[in-house]
């Protein structure tokens, strides 16, 4: 029988209550297990002196900090329900989002409140409180928010003879409607995908069967903990295993990211193809495109030896003690993905949705199969409808981890859910005779060749981003032809002119003709000034480009 996670996490603060369990890395901020479990039940009276019922919407917008994860989990083990937004969204679309959403409380970081402060509130909204200090930014008229001696003096007197590890029980109902987690800020029809108790709780048991952790064991959070990819795979599965979890709490440029992974020696980096991708280009490629070491590589002793030390060299950027290299959102580079399994690093490519709050498919590394997103992960059942005669077609999906519905859409959930119950994912793809799953590409993004051919520029952008100086790549149909935008790799076109660079793309260009299909050639290569903008989880936004 499944258990809700705020059993596995009152049993790891119950047995490791001394131990650190989160910290915001380079800043003297941290909570051991016990504190986090005081701070929640602190938290709690607060809710309750603010009149907030089991069942009410609290928001949390805010950069990644240790805060952000107390917050959440305050929420989540008083039964309120949780509305996790994106920091990067507009204040005016948060502001939106607020009052769409019914919050009537909002925790909020300095970043996000700076902008936000300046839109009107929801007249459901009771107080704004500080992710720094919990301190009341904003109070609604009429409403009081206790000062610090009151809240103190209310936490003392419901726990006189303070808490203990035998105090602590975090429980809520697993069928309850425990997150709402919107997709896009859009002030139009916003999708707030409805999770409950169950789809989180199964998702952190899947983490704990396919990527066992020792309790005490450190992790590096960059990814936005507000998208579920984060919020499960960074702070939910690992907090619930014991991890200790380093937290950046700015943008991590690159030389923050690897000082942080030197620091902490993570056991799991959770990460987007896009992270991995950059330091390939910059650190490896260099090395491995020499002629003695493509020469030697697949030759026997001799070419273990290079992948050995290829294998170590990249093991020690990430600290030296990584276990599990994760990566999701988006489908990695074939060339880089074959290197890392030439070398046997422990990687493994999952495949999600936030529908799904997120995992659909997955796999330990050692049974990961290249090109795909795994297998579909336990109570969840995975079926391609309609294929065509190459077995792609859309992939449905069918489990505990499936959303209840998007928050007051119920057009919008209506369309996405088969009549007998399967929920349409809108991605294509195909699944082999082990139940691997090959993605394809997106409904929407797949275009129809002169020939009724479907063509898929995911696959055409994977080539065009191995040729020379290709930073990333788009492929846009225009009056019924291919054309491709590249931004150029900056750290090999510094020093040209737009005139060398247009020429090398179109030499780009007759090489990428030569390896697809003649029915999805590419007319011609558009070079783009700006990097494209993306989404969160670094995907391009693709709607944006035509």
């Amino acid at each position: 029988m499944q258990k809700h996670y705020l059993h596995y996490l009152t049993d790891v603060m119950q047995h490791q209550w001394n131990d650190a369990a989160l910290t915001d890395y380079g800043e003297n901020h941290e909570y051991t297990f016990g504190e986090l479990a005081i701070e929640m039940l602190r938290l709690h009276v607060l809710f309750e002196q603010l009149g907030i019922k089991r069942g009410d919407k609290i928001a949390l917008a805010g950069r990644n900090c240790a805060n952000w994860a107390v917050a959440y989990l305050s929420i989540a083990a008083y039964e309120g329900v949780c509305v996790s937004i994106l920091q990067d969204f507009t204040a005016e679309d948060i502001a939106h989002l607020l009052e769409h959403s019914d919050s009537e409380l909002l925790f909020v970081g300095p970043y996000v409140w700076k902008e936000l402060q300046n839109q009107p509130m929801p007249a459901k909204l009771k107080a704004a409180l500080s992710l720094e200090d919990w301190r009341p930014l904003y109070v609604a008229e009429g409403q009081e928010v206790p000062d610090s001696k009151k809240w103190d003096a209310a936490f003392r007197a419901k726990f006189q003879y303070g808490v203990e590890p035998e105090d602590v029980h975090f429980a809520a109902d697993e069928n309850n409607l425990a997150l709402i987690n919107y997709t896009s800020g859009s002030t139009g029809s916003p999708k707030g995908v409805m999770l409950n108790g169950r789809s989180i709780s199964n998702n952190i048991e899947i983490g704990m069967k396919i990527l066992p952790v020792d309790p005490g064991q450190r992790l590096v959070s960059m990814l936005p903990l507000a998208h579920m990819f984060g919020q499960v795979c960074e702070l939910l599965y690992p907090l619930c295993s014991g991890t200790h979890i380093f937290f950046l709490t700015k943008s991590p440029t690159p030389s923050i990211l690897l000082k942080a992974m030197k620091e902490v020696q993570p056991y799991l980096v959770v990460t987007v193809p896009l992270v991995i991708e950059k330091i390939y280009k910059k650190n490896l490629d260099p090395t491995l495109s020499k002629w003695v070491i493509r020469t030697f590589w697949h030759i026997p002793v001799i070419g273990d030896i290079i992948k050995g030390r290829v294998k170590k060299g990249l093991r020690n950027a990430f600290g030296g003690k990584l276990r599990y290299f994760i990566c999701g959102g988006a489908a990695m580079n074939p060339i880089v993905e074959k290197c890392l399994m030439d070398i046997h690093f422990p990687l493994s490519i999952g495949y999600g949705m936030t529908e799904c709050g997120p995992l659909i498919g997955g796999n330990p590394p050692k049974y990961f199969k290249a090109r795909t997103g795994g297998v579909p992960v336990a109570n969840m059942d995975v079926k391609i409808d309609n294929p065509n005669n190459a077995g792609i077609g859309e992939i449905l999906v069918k489990g505990e981890n499936v959303m209840l519905g998007y928050y007051k859409n119920e057009e919008a959930t209506k369309a996405v859910f088969t009549e007998d119950g399967w929920m349409r994912t809108g991605d294509l793809g195909r699944l082999d005779k082990k139940k691997n799953i090959y993605i394809k590409g997106r409904c929407k993004t797949m275009f129809l060749g002169a020939s009724g051919q479907n063509i898929y520029p995911e696959e055409i952008e994977d080539k065009l981003n191995n040729q020379e100086a290709v930073g990333e790549s788009l492929i846009v149909e225009r009056e019924g032809k291919l054309v491709a935008l590249v931004f150029p790799d900056e750290t090999l076109t510094k020093r040209m002119t737009l005139e060398q660079i247009q020429a090398l793309m179109k030499a780009n260009l007759e090489k990428l003709n030569n390896l697809i299909p003649s029915y999805s050639k590419v007319s011609n290569i558009e070079v783009q000034e700006q990097p494209f903008e993306k989404t969160p989880k670094k995907s391009i936004k693709r709607f944006l480009y035509k």
